[in-house]
């Protein structure tokens, strides 16, 4: 069964998951964070089969994520390398372990973010990077961007995490739509 495409949507969650939506390689990227770079790696450390492995680094090559290098010309051998865009995921993999730790370890964190220098457990939040104010709550809220259709333009007009008054949050009875 062939999946459905997000790469012509607007929305930056669903392009987002047409290039790292499937798991095997959200993991191959948390992997690559860890410093793996070679097939062989990838394979063991995830227990994953071979073809699906080279579909997934292919796709995670092919949306720009990673980078491959030919590290042996005979037998031609290739490692797989963290782009820009791919050492930007860190943010989405750190608040997915934050996560996962906070709802799915009932018996308690395996991974945690440290501060290098003293050890000191990280409690990581997001934040506007002009304000340094946390993106939680009814601070921030979601509006159109340039470019931005009708489709979208109708759905923000309507979400709970959109208002049409900077500054105060839309009370809804409904629950938010998930994405934007």
């Amino acid at each position: 069964m062939r999946r459905k495409s997000f790469s012509k949507m607007q929305c930056p969650v669903a392009r987002s998951l047409e290039r790292v939506g499937e798991w095997w390689s959200i993991l191959i990227l948390r992997d690559a964070m860890h410093g793996l770079t070679r097939f062989d790696q990838f394979e063991e450390s995830l227990g994953i089969s071979p073809t699906m492995l080279t579909r997934r680094l292919s796709g995670l090559v092919k949306a720009g994520l990673l980078e491959r290098q030919r590290y042996s010309e005979r037998p031609p051998r290739y490692e797989y390398v963290l782009t820009e865009r791919g050492r930007d995921f860190r943010s989405v993999i750190v608040a997915m372990q934050v996560w996962g730790n906070k709802y799915f370890a009932p018996e308690g964190a395996s991974v945690l973010l440290v501060n290098a220098k003293t050890g000191a457990v990280a409690d990581p939040v997001m934040v506007d990077r002009k304000s340094g104010a946390p993106l939680a709550g009814a601070d921030f809220i979601l509006t159109p961007g340039p470019a931005a259709g009708a489709s979208t333009r109708r759905k923000l007009a309507t979400s709970a995490w959109s208002t049409t008054h900077p500054g105060s949050a839309r009370r809804s009875a409904r629950k938010p739509r998930i994405g934007s």
